[in-house]
């Protein structure tokens, strides 16, 4: 099982921004994700290391949408980090403007034999992570890297995620959490019973540290 460990910070998002920023230094797979809460880390991450040459991005879900359509968990990544790097990283993105089955095939066959350095998730208030909602059929697939479906909470826009097998793989898992409507998900997936019903509870079932860095009202005090 993980160790999972909790930091409750007064700005997570300088935290993880750092994080970000000292990963990039030292190279390798990054796997990024969306959210309102990872933009300002994204930020902080391009100030602190302006040179991301040595690093691979990757990201763990997105929206079946363009890549410039406000949707986009790339479009983000790329007007909050990606625009400011004075060196770009080598870029994997989810190609959103495909069919849902066009894009999740071409990422998957694009992740084999990738392993994550660090990975960056998010938590639905559902529980949910990348885009492996609670009870679906993407929480069964044991053979892909990546697949797609629908979405299981607003807005309803067809997903490719990365798959729990390519979740498994990260060296080191990092949550980015805020607001007191994430508090009774953080308590379920990091405190709670494993179960289908909180996917994010599932990575304790694995082998990677999860450290998550969360504000005082995600916490529940």
């Amino acid at each position: 099982m993980s160790d999972v460990s909790l930091h409750v910070e007064d700005d997570p998002s300088r935290v993880v921004g750092e994080l970000l920023a000292a990963a990039a230094g030292k190279g390798g797979h990054i796997v990024l994700t969306g959210g309102h809460a990872v933009g300002e880390a994204y930020a902080i991450a391009a100030e602190l290391a302006p040179d991301w040459s040595g690093a691979a991005v990757w990201w763990s879900d997105d929206r079946c949408v363009p890549p410039d359509h406000e949707l986009s968990n790339y479009g983000l990544v790329k007007r909050m980090l990606l625009d400011r790097l004075e060196a770009q990283p080598e870029v994997h993105r989810i190609r959103g403007e495909l069919s849902p089955e066009e894009a999740a095939d071409a990422y998957d066959e694009e992740l084999a034999g990738v392993a994550f350095d660090l990975m960056l998730l998010g938590l639905g208030p559902d529980g949910h992570i990348a885009s492996l909602f609670a009870d679906t059929p993407q929480l069964d697939e044991r053979e892909r890297l990546a697949t797609y479906g629908p979405a299981g909470m607003e807005p309803y826009v067809d997903r490719v995620t990365l798959t729990l097998p390519m979740l498994f793989k990260a060296k080191e898992i990092v949550f980015l959490i805020s607001g007191a409507d994430k508090a009774d998900a953080v308590e379920r997936a990091f405190r709670g019973p494993v179960s289908e019903a909180v996917p994010g509870s599932l990575l304790r079932t694995g082998e990677a540290p999860i450290d998550v860095y969360l504000d005082a009202a995600a916490s529940g005090g």
